[in-house]
């Protein structure tokens, strides 16, 4: 157990940081999830600069790896173009 102050207030601000981006990432793939299900283009390219935009967030905030983020990205944008 912590013995100082500002260790427990770590604990408690991890904690919540922790749930938070559980929370975007399973957000994310989700949302990439609903992405490739789509069998629609026009659909599918609107969804495109939602899904982009979250990846994008992630690697930000290195919830997820920049190159992660990235390969993601490439797929999906290949996947929306052979539609």
């Amino acid at each position: 157990m912590a013995n100082h102050k500002s260790a427990l207030k770590r604990i408690r601000s991890n904690e919540a940081k922790r749930l938070l981006n559980r929370y975007k990432h399973k957000t994310a793939r989700n949302a990439m999830k609903k992405l490739r299900e789509t069998s629609d283009k026009s659909e599918a390219e609107k969804l495109l600069p939602e899904v982009t935009s979250m990846l994008d967030k992630l690697a930000k905030k290195n919830i997820i790896h920049a190159n992660k983020a990235a390969n993601l990205k490439s797929s999906l944008t290949k996947f929306v173009a052979a539609l």
